[in-house]
């Protein structure tokens, strides 16, 4: 085994245990080649499955209240000091 691997068991029906073994053989490949497989499949689609696209801000979530304010950097610079 591997280093960087962890030995975790599971429990397995006797019919589900024997189609994999079969599957595996059918293959040329072991069980455990076959149920990694099967493990990074699943989780590869898992995370397939999240939304790829943020949360759009146009137009906020919140109206800001009161009046808006329009200034460009530079009279802001002008209005607040900055060490």
């Amino acid at each position: 085994m591997k280093s960087n691997a962890i030995r975790t068991s599971i429990d397995l029906p006797r019919d589900l245990h024997r189609r994999v073994r079969e599957a595996a053989a059918s293959k040329g490949c072991s069980a455990r080649k076959l149920i990694l497989a099967g493990i990074k499949r699943a989780v590869e689609e898992a995370k397939a499955s999240r939304p790829k696209r943020r949360l759009r801000l146009d137009p906020p979530l919140i109206r800001p209240a009161g009046r808006r304010i329009h200034l460009t950097n530079e009279e802001i610079y002008e209005r607040i000091e900055l060490p």
